[in-house]
């Protein structure tokens, strides 16, 4: 009887175990089939990510004219370059001033629509259309358009200002005023889809804590601040993380609208990084400012990742 036990045990075990290993060579052969669909988007991300990042990484250290089959190690000498610029300064000065400048005004309007859209009042989805529309309108059109809106003699901004008895503004060629003219417009081209994302997080805020404090005799004020904005947080903290980033970025507009001048007044980074590379045809000058742009991008992002996990 114990002999034709160990036999049946022998027999379930060598079943099994050869069941185990079917399941591993058919997970073994779903593998191959996985990748051949998954090769394509590979090789896409090697070669228009993965490689240009590491190759500007390279260029960043080599001195190299893009119209020359040879470049020329030059270590740091870019990066020391770079800092001792006076210009480079003058131009993080000029992307900090539109980031500061476009960020706290678009996230505090974009806040205030949203809240008011959330009540319930005629019309909200038309005006919410009308808010967003120029989120998915191109960039360079849009700042064509704003070109004709700013011109000194036909623009209908000073037509509006004239009303007031405000003079004439040369907005895009008076060094003063050509970076707020740069800011507003960045204003409304990025207000609509912060003002969706602000939307989306009021409405996932239960009604019921504000029943709540309305028993306990809480007005509108006291309401917003004590439940609305500590609940909207990890929305805001979103929000102002990529409106940064974007800002950081900025390059289309200030192209179309101003290219850089007056006088250097409106040149940010990016276009900084454009006029090296694509004018100057300084590559490996080009990929350091890139560099060194993302170092600030990372060194911002990490400081906002720390206040949140701190804070909140």
């Amino acid at each position: 009887m114990s002999l034709n036990k160990f036999k049946n045990y022998f027999i379930s075990s060598y079943s099994s175990g050869g069941g185990v290993e079917k399941k591993q060579r058919k997970g073994k052969s779903d593998i191959l089939p996985a990748f051949a669909f998954l090769s394509p988007s590979l090789i896409l991300f090697v070669i228009f990510i993965l490689f240009p990042v590491f190759f500007s990484f390279y260029l960043s250290f080599q001195k190299w004219n893009m119209f020359s089959s040879e470049s020329t190690f030059v270590g740091l000498d870019n990066y020391i370059r770079l800092f001792s610029d006076p210009e480079f300064w003058q131009v993080l000065k000029n992307t900090l001033y539109y980031t500061l400048g476009t960020v706290p005004i678009n996230m505090a309007l974009s806040l205030f629509v949203a809240y008011l859209l959330n009540k319930q009042i005629a019309g909200k989805k038309i005006l919410r259309t009308m808010f967003f529309a120029p989120v998915v309108i191109s960039p360079v059109a849009a700042a064509v358009i704003w070109r004709w809106l700013y011109d000194p003699n036909f623009g209908i901004i000073n037509y509006a200002l004239s009303w007031v008895g405000i003079e004439s503004i040369n907005w895009l060629n008076d060094p003063d005023a050509a970076m707020i003219a740069v800011i507003i417009m960045g204003v409304w081209k990025t207000f609509g889809i912060n003002m969706v994302l602000f939307a989306a997080g009021l409405q996932a805020i239960p009604e019921h804590y504000y029943e709540a404090a309305e028993i306990d005799g809480a007005g509108r004020l006291s309401k917003f601040w004590n439940i609305t904005i500590p609940l909207l947080t990890p929305t805001t903290m979103f929000i102002l993380i990529m409106s940064m980033i974007a800002s950081l970025q900025v390059f289309d507009i200030v192209y179309v609208l101003t290219s850089g001048g007056p006088l250097g007044s409106t040149k940010v980074l990016v276009f900084y990084v454009y006029e090296h590379a694509f004018k100057f045809f300084e590559m490996g000058y080009a990929s350091a400012i890139s560099y060194v742009l993302f170092a600030i991008l990372f060194v911002f992002t990490m400081i906002q990742f720390k206040f949140m996990k701190v804070k909140f």
